[in-house]
């Protein structure tokens, strides 16, 4: 079997861990002599070094959640802190999720995962000194970021389908590119550049900023014209209530239509947490769009 043929079996095989299919993609970067794939699998084999090297995928919007204490042993669990309460130089950190973390780590989490959500824990400073600016009366004694353990699989998928897609469109075009032979190059440089960046990074775009007083419908949403009929259909044919999934068709089609960064990800957030109150029945209905969806709103 070829090399290209080998990745893409792998690929579509859910039982071959994550990591064994890169590690072929390691060879097959060695046989295209290019250093930017190679690059982008040694990063997700081994973990990126920094939020700023991430690719769209791997950055999440998230909600935040905590416990709160108050007079006469009164209190709140699990309760959703609203990032409005806090000064805006932590919107930034407290409102995404960076997984940095390598494959095999992510997977080890996904297997080990006691629930349907992670939590990463905030700093424990920024708690402690706006805890109380959050809920009258009340103090935070624990904050963390919401991260559902189906987004991780999201991730996970995501890079399995990015990895079948450019095996399947270097195969197209170099069929033979898996057995080239030492310092061949069996496909012109710019043509694996441009298959990389359309099946690794894709088209999305950051969503536009709309100037004061301006309108602008951000790019990248209207470059995903399946994205929201795919996700309303998964929503419709889920095993949740009829109240959550009007309430999660109601918010889909606020981020479809929405005219800005700022809307987007805010009907991104409410959509993010209906889910994380409901992950046992949505999980699996939603998981494949979440990586997309972060994209758009990171």
């Amino acid at each position: 079997m070829s090399l290209l043929r080998d990745i893409q079996h792998a690929a579509i095989d859910s039982s071959i861990p994550l990591s064994d299919l890169l590690r072929k993609c390691t060879l097959l970067a060695a046989r295209l002599r290019n250093e930017e794939l190679r690059a982008w699998v040694s990063s997700e084999l081994n973990g990126y070094e920094s939020k700023e090297g991430l690719p769209p995928y791997r950055i999440m919007a998230t909600t935040s959640k905590g416990h709160f204490s108050g007079p006469f042993q009164s209190g709140l669990k699990n309760a959703v802190i609203p990032l409005s309460c806090l000064p805006q130089q932590f919107y930034e950190a407290l409102s995404r999720t960076y997984v940095q973390q390598g494959i095999a780590a992510l997977e080890n989490l996904v297997n080990n995962a006691s629930g349907t959500i992670l939590k990463e824990p905030w700093n424990p400073d920024v708690a402690a000194h706006y805890g109380g600016n959050i809920y009258d009366g009340m103090n935070c004694v624990e904050a963390w970021k919401v991260i559902p353990v189906a987004a991780i699989v999201g991730v996970l998928d995501s890079v399995r389908t990015k990895v079948l897609n450019f095996a399947i469109d270097i195969e197209s075009a170099a069929p033979e590119a898996g057995e080239a032979p030492p310092l061949s190059e069996p496909l012109a440089q710019d043509r694996v550049h441009q298959i990389f960046h359309t099946n690794i990074y894709g088209d999305v775009q950051n969503l536009a900023n709309g100037s004061a007083g301006a309108r602008q419908k951000a790019t990248s949403i209207q470059n995903e014209p399946t994205l929201f009929k795919d996700l309303l259909k998964a929503i419709a044919t889920s095993r949740a209530d009829q109240v959550t999934i009007d309430s999660l068709v109601a918010t889909v089609e606020e981020m479809r239509s929405a005219e800005s960064k700022n809307s987007f990800h805010e009907a991104y957030i409410k959509f993010v947490s209906t889910v994380s109150d409901h992950m046992q029945i949505l999980g699996t209905a939603v998981a494949p769009y979440l990586p997309q969806l972060a994209a758009l709103a990171g």
